[in-house]
């Protein structure tokens, strides 16, 4: 019987082969997959802008920058952003601060050449050149990329920190706009000198400070959209191209069984109306809909009352007679769960169960009495406090 070695985490590059390997066994074994040093992937480096000329990039209207510096002691971070001034670089400390700039592929010819060693990837999933100049200790703390990036030592060295752990909390700091991890355990560190490269898929933890003396980072980093910035433009897309005429439909409706109630038949529809829905599952469909269809167009919404109700105020006044009545402007639809059901209110989602769900939607004024179960007296209590339904007190004759 054979095992299969593991993959090593550290090789060493060429002129001719930059990743240490083909391309083909790159994409095959690493890529999207485990980070990779390689030593020396550019012998000979030599960095194709120098850090004065970096500098004054930042200062251009349209570049963007950021001046990043660490106060160690109280473990302070100071963060601005471009375009920077002068008398920003001129009032910084001899050690912990660097300077981020973006698409520096897009103002300099010879940093754009770079990209020539990374076609065997397609052009569009490159997204731009950062480059990073630091002074010794500057960094930008341990974080996380939800990117694939190709991190080259161009000047000086960096200490290189990364964790491996798939179990590694990716929480962050809530004192720090760098969107710093709180806790961060390395499992592997290396000092990168000019030519040296780091590849890092996304999602690894990692921490780069510049050592020694100054420090320059060339960060090649690849577009990586989210699922909620492609839904949500394909969603613009569409809208933008399907005609007003084409609606939801329903000729086929029967009488409804509960009032109210978002049906199996309606998600069916909304299945065959929306082009990409039916890629969804019921759960999610639903919610969204819920939520969407309860919504008024003319934005008028419940008020909440000044002062909010306790739950012993609010039996109190059931149980000397009062009912609730449903604000005009609250719409209501609720939906069958896997338990219970869920009540949408305005764009809004409560837990519910079928039966009181039912009823909210299908009376003006409910007298619920007093002897509710604790989840629907919490419901009826929410739905108070938001505005939805009013406490209405019977006139004494």
């Amino acid at each position: 019987m054979t095992t299969s070695r593991p993959l090593p985490i550290e090789v060493r590059g060429s002129a001719k082969q930059p990743l240490g390997m083909t391309p083909a066994q790159f994409l095959r074994d690493y890529w999207q997959k485990h980070p990779l040093l390689i030593r020396q992937a550019f012998p000979d480096f030599q960095p194709p802008i120098q850090p004065d000329d970096l500098a004054g990039l930042a200062l251009e209207e349209s570049a963007l920058s950021r001046l990043i510096i660490h106060d160690e002691k109280r473990d302070r971070w100071k963060i601005k952003t471009g375009p920077l001034t002068e008398k920003d670089f001129a009032t910084t400390p001899d050690s912990n601060w660097t300077l981020l700039v973006q698409d520096v592929d897009k103002w300099d010819a010879d940093v754009a050449a770079l990209l020539a060693d990374f076609t065997f990837l397609p052009s569009w999933r490159l997204d731009d050149i950062m480059i990073s100049y630091a002074e010794p200790g500057g960094g930008v703390g341990p974080h996380v990329d939800q990117y694939d990036v190709f991190l080259l030592q161009g000047i000086g060295q960096r200490h290189w920190a990364i964790s491996t752990d798939p179990d590694a909390p990716t929480d962050f700091r809530p004192d720090v706009e760098l969107k710093q991890l709180r806790q961060f355990d390395p499992t592997h560190e290396w000092l990168l000198g000019p030519g040296d490269m780091l590849y890092l898929p996304p999602g690894v933890p990692h921490d780069g400070i510049a050592f020694g003396g100054p420090c320059m980072t060339i960060s090649v980093g690849m577009r990586a959209p989210s699922q909620a910035e492609l839904t949500g433009d394909l969603a613009d897309y569409l809208a933008e191209r399907l005609a007003d005429e084409q609606r939801y439909a329903d000729p086929d409706l029967a009488p409804a069984k509960a009032t109210g109630e978002i049906d199996r038949a309606a998600l069916a529809r909304l299945k065959q109306a929306l082009p990409f829905a039916a890629g969804l599952d019921d759960a999610t469909l639903t919610d969204w809909f819920g939520r969407f269809i309860t919504r008024y167009r003319n934005a008028q919404l419940p008020v909440p009352p000044e002062k909010a109700l306790t739950d012993t105020a609010l039996l109190k006044q059931l149980d000397g007679g009062a009912s609730l009545l449903r604000h005009p402007w609250a719409r209501m639809a609720w939906a069958r769960g896997k338990r219970g059901a869920t009540l949408f209110v305005n764009g809004h989602a409560y837990p519910s169960s079928a039966d009181l769900a039912e009823r909210l939607c299908g009376e003006r004024e409910l007298s619920p009495g007093t002897r509710l179960p604790a989840s629907e007296a919490a419901l009826l209590l929410a739905l108070v406090n938001d505005g939805h339904l009013v406490v209405h007190k019977k006139r004494k004759r």
